[in-house]
C-alpha cells in the first residue's frame, strides 16, 4: 500500500492544485511537547509540524512510520517548503522546533534527527549571474533546484563520525552530508599524524584540500550550534 502526504491547503492551492482534502487533524502529546496538526492558536492562523530525518526526508512530525513511502515527495512543495526554512525566532515551540518555513498564515514548524538541511548528491550548474560552472551540493530532495556551493576544504568529521559542510545561513549555517554521499566522500578522506581519527585532507578532482574546520568552530563558539 502506497501512502499519500498530503501539504497544507494553501501550499496545495499556491501549486495549483484544483481538488484535494487535508488530513483529519491528529494530536500529538509527549512528555516535552504536544500540539494538533492545523491547530489554529489565532484566527486565521494554522499550525502544522514537521521532521527531517538525517537522509534529508520531510515528514509530519507525527508519522508512525517514517520511511520512504511517507515522505514528501513532491519537487516543487519541496523547494516551496525549504526555501523559506529559517530559525525559529516565533516565540512557540522554539526550544522543540528551532526551525520552521513560513507560509504567510500557516505556520510549519519543524525539527530533525540532526540539522534540517541534508545533502544527498553533488551536482555541477551555472548560477545565476556567474559564467562558469560550479559545483554543488543539493538538499532537500528537489532534484538539483536546492543546492549550496561545494567547498571541498570545509567538509568536517564529527566524533560522531557523521559528515557535515557549511549550509545556508537561513537554516542555521551548516548541513548534513547524508550516509550514503558521506561514505562517497570518505574513499577521499587521507589522515595524517599518529593519532588522528579524524580526516586531515581531502582529494577532489584530483586535487587535495587541507580540511579547514575553522567555520564549525565558529559557529559553535558563537552558540549557533
Amino acid at each position: 500500500m502506497t501512502l499519500r502526504v498530503i501539504p497544507p491547503a494553501s501550499m496545495l492551492r499556491k501549486f495549483g492544485y484544483v481538488h484535494f482534502h487535508l488530513p483529519l487533524a491528529r494530536s500529538f502529546c509527549s512528555e516535552k511537547v504536544s500540539y494538533i496538526q492545523g491547530q489554529e492558536p489565532e484566527k486565521g492562523v494554522r499550525e502544522y509540524f514537521y521532521y527531517i530525518d538525517h537522509q534529508g526526508m520531510l515528514f509530519l512530525d507525527d508519522s508512525k512510520i517514517k520511511n520512504f513511502t511517507s515522505c514528501f515527495k513532491d519537487k516543487q512543495f519541496l523547494t516551496f517548503f525549504f526555501r523559506r526554512l529559517k530559525k525559529n525566532n516565533t516565540g512557540r515551540y522554539e526550544e522543540h522546533f528551532p526551525f520552521w518555513s513560513d507560509c504567510g498564515k500557516e505556520r510549519n514548524f519543524v525539527r530533525g534527527d540532526d540539522v534540517p538541511i541534508v545533502y544527498t548528491h553533488v551536482t555541477k550548474k551555472i548560477p545565476r549571474g556567474a559564467s562558469e560552472e560550479e559545483e554543488h551540493l543539493c538538499f532537500g530532495h528537489a532534484g538539483d533546484v536546492l543546492s549550496f556551493k561545494f567547498h571541498p576544504q570545509n567538509i568536517y568529521m564529527a566524533e560522531t563520525g557523521r559528515v557535515y559542510h557549511p549550509g545556508p545561513a537561513n537554516a542555521g549555517s551548516v548541513g548534513l552530508i547524508s550516509s550514503k554521499l558521506a561514505i562517497e566522500f570518505s574513499k577521499n578522506f587521507l589522515f595524517q599524524g599518529e593519532n588522528t581519527q579524524c580526516p586531515t585532507h581531502f582529494v577532489w578532482n584530483n586535487n587535495e584540500y587541507v580540511l579547514d574546520s575553522s567555520w564549525i568552530k565558529n559557529l559553535t563558539a558563537q552558540g549557533n550550534l
